[in-house]
């Protein structure tokens, strides 16, 4: 697939929330179909189905009048006419995903399908086929103030589902446009009830919102919400900028607010340890002398040390440390 047709979702264009018009906050280009475009099923199987209904009938009519009454003339083609159109109109076939809405006399009568079912002429009518697969449904609002005042615009999708044919033929006129106002005008009020960082950081929370909302106002029509997912939250430039800064602030602050903590337990420990070398002459002595020896692991080189330096290492190491430390041995 390429170009618009990856980007559809069972019919469902990612353009569907066009750019706001002069004088108007948000324009939503409905798209009723439900299949990807190159993935469309195919009606030719159920128009083959009636023709030949139609022209068996037809024959048979003729076939019954030449046995019966002789010769076929125009009569006998009117009426093989009029009986192949009956049988026509009377057979029907639904697809997998299909419902449909029979009436009789323009009362509600049942749903039928899917497969082959039969019809009344003239008395029943189908009224409406009902795609009962889910549809993904984009939409947003552009330019809609937070709580703070704040300009934003938002892009999300609605994963949603036919579950009562009779409801969604019966109790609204268009329900695939009713899902979609309802899912802007949800959103709209979301957006209007918190601030611009609480939308724009607690997602999630945004989205089981608009679930819920959806849920209780479509339920009526027999539609399933599935899930509401935002897809894209737009701030004006200006404020972005000024959040990015907040945000390089906040972090200076933590960084800051770390490197005391680790000086504050730096100095607590180095007190602990000055505590403990002054009761220890010897123990700080060896603590020099390790630190000596770690300077020079890693080069290998000769370190001069003062007289009274290696003196101290005498004191504690013995005569051998010392006269090891003027022959400049370590």
């Amino acid at each position: 697939m390429r170009g618009r047709e990856r980007d559809r979702v069972k019919g469902t264009r990612t353009d569907a929330v066009e750019p706001a018009k002069k004088g108007r906050r948000f324009v939503v280009a409905p798209d009723a179909s439900t299949e990807v475009v190159g993935e469309r099923a195919s009606s030719a199987g159920v128009a083959l189905f009636s023709l030949t209904v139609f022209l068996v009938v037809f024959v048979a009519v003729l076939g019954a009048w030449a046995a019966l009454a002789g010769p076929v003339g125009a009569v006998a083609a009117a009426c093989a006419l009029v009986a192949a159109g009956f049988a026509a109109m009377a057979v029907h076939i639904a697809q997998q995903w299909e419902k449909v809405v029979v009436l009789r006399f323009g009362r509600f009568n049942r749903v039928s399908g899917p497969g082959l079912f039969w019809t009344l002429p003239i008395v029943e009518q189908n009224t409406m086929r009902v795609d009962t697969r889910v549809r993904a449904t984009t939409f947003g609002a552009e330019e809609t103030l937070t709580a703070d005042l704040v300009p934003l615009d938002v892009n999300a999708v609605l994963f949603w589902h036919v579950w009562d044919a009779k409801a969604a033929c019966t109790e609204v006129g268009d329900f695939t446009r009713a899902v979609e106002l309802a899912a802007q005008t949800a959103l709209r009020d979301a957006i209007g009830r918190a601030g611009v960082a609480e939308v724009a950081i607690r997602r999630e929370q945004l989205d089981r919102e608009l679930k819920r909302v959806l849920e209780e106002k479509v339920a009526p029509w027999g539609i399933a919400v599935l899930s509401v997912e935002v897809r894209d939250i737009l701030l004006p430039r200006d404020l972005q900028e000024v959040m990015s800064l907040e945000a390089q602030a906040e972090q200076r602050k933590k960084a800051r607010i770390i490197l005391m903590e680790a000086e504050q337990d730096i100095c607590e420990m180095m007190g602990e340890m000055g505590d403990a070398y002054a009761e220890n002459d010897a123990a700080l002595r060896l603590r020099a002398m390790h630190l000596l020896y770690e300077s020079v692991r890693e080069t290998g080189g000769t370190v001069v040390v003062p007289s009274s330096f290696s003196e101290g290492f005498g004191d504690v190491l013995g005569d051998a440390a010392k006269d090891a430390l003027k022959g400049g041995k370590l």
